[in-house]
């Protein structure tokens, strides 16, 4: 009976340890159960946070910082500027002024167009002088020009040579050249067989004097390219016997006694006509570029008009000549109001024609491929 007892009280408390055991290693289990819903819990706050949905527009008003951060969301999500802050322009004639002519000078002078500019993010505008149209374009072909006004011969030729440029602007139709002889050597275009020209190569008095003697049926002449200094310094000792020239120094010369050969306004067709173009790199930061600069130009037209007795002064400044020089050779009548026109479009395929077809310009293009016209 005693063992029979002993064996109760002890399977009594072997059933009471086996409980006690397995109450403890339930109450460790769901203290762990806890423990991970805990961190789920907070990982899945986290993830909710991160990915809620805006606030209603109600809600963000109510609040300056979510306001703030709605505006800068609007914001990024427009299109990116790449208009430079800096934009370069080139133009032809070299002045200690370093300024410009015709509509476009008057605009920088007065800061006309820099203020239209501004309003597109470009900060600032350098402008550089060139002594001829091929330097300018080999600086705009290279980048360290955006744009620049130049003579239609060689924006053509370069054009035809590959360059990536468009034609946004004819801001002359006009352009005068001038044929001088050296003192006491040719007197007639007929005198200039056999003979040495100076010329700028590939300017608009180089396309000039060929279609001159072309027309005139003189031949056998040799054509040398010089700068206009150089070639003064030349038709002065005789080393040349002619040379083309225009401006302010062609009158200079005729006023020393230079005899005159031939002047380009008794040839209509024979005019220049001046060109503004543009990289087409340029376009791709700033595509509304034309627009933008033709209407900034015009509204420089319209201001200049109304000051002409100032701007003639300015360009006699400038060009270190007298204010009836600059009526002479550029009359403000003479600047064109639109950026194209019917009759400067034709003298320009014209001139495009006769280069291509002299092989002066490598290869033909189609004229209405290089301009850019606003829609």
């Amino acid at each position: 009976m005693k063992k029979r007892r002993r064996w109760i009280k002890g399977v009594s408390r072997s059933r009471w340890s086996i409980a006690l055991l397995t109450a403890i290693v339930a109450l460790m289990l769901a203290l762990q159960g806890c423990g991970n819903k805990n961190e789920e819990g907070g990982a899945s706050s986290a993830s909710a946070s991160s990915s809620a949905p805006t606030a209603p527009a109600s809600t963000a008003a109510a609040s300056p910082a979510a306001s703030s951060s709605q505006a800068a969301s609007t914001a990024s999500a427009e299109p990116e500027r790449h208009v430079p802050e800096v934009v370069n322009y080139g133009y032809i004639g070299l002045n200690d002024q370093n300024q410009a002519t015709g509509a476009e000078g008057w605009g920088f002078y007065k800061g006309i167009i820099q203020e239209e500019l501004k309003k597109y993010g470009v900060k600032e505008v350098k402008l550089a002088g060139f002594p001829n149209g091929p330097d300018q374009t080999e600086s705009l072909i290279s980048g360290r020009l955006d744009f620049g006004s130049l003579g239609d011969t060689p924006a053509i030729i370069a054009r035809a040579g590959g360059a990536k440029t468009r034609l946004i602007t004819q801001p002359g139709t006009r352009t005068i050249g001038y044929l001088i002889a050296k003192k006491d050597g040719p007197k007639t275009l007929q005198d200039l067989k056999g003979k040495t020209i100076a010329i700028q190569k590939g300017s608009f008095m180089h396309r000039y004097v060929v279609g001159l003697l072309k027309d005139a049926g003189v031949t056998d002449y040799k054509l040398v390219h010089m700068l206009i200094p150089d070639a003064q310094a030349a038709l002065a000792n005789g080393s040349v016997d002619a040379m083309t020239n225009t401006g302010v120094n062609a009158l200079a010369s005729l006023a020393n006694g230079y005899p005159q050969l031939d002047i380009s306004s008794d040839h209509p067709e024979l005019l220049g006509t001046s060109a503004t173009v543009v990289s087409e790199a340029f376009l791709e930061k700033f595509p509304d570029f034309p627009k933008v600069w033709n209407a900034a130009r015009e509204k420089a037209l319209a201001d200049l008009k109304q000051h002409p007795d100032e701007y003639y002064e300015y360009i006699a400044g400038i060009q270190k000549t007298t204010v009836e020089n600059v009526k002479k050779l550029s009359p403000i009548e003479d600047i064109k109001d639109t950026a194209f026109t019917d009759d400067g479009l034709a003298l320009l395929e014209g001139t495009k024609n006769f280069l291509v077809e002299e092989k002066i310009a490598k290869k033909d293009f189609a004229i209405d491929d290089w301009v850019w016209k606003a829609e």
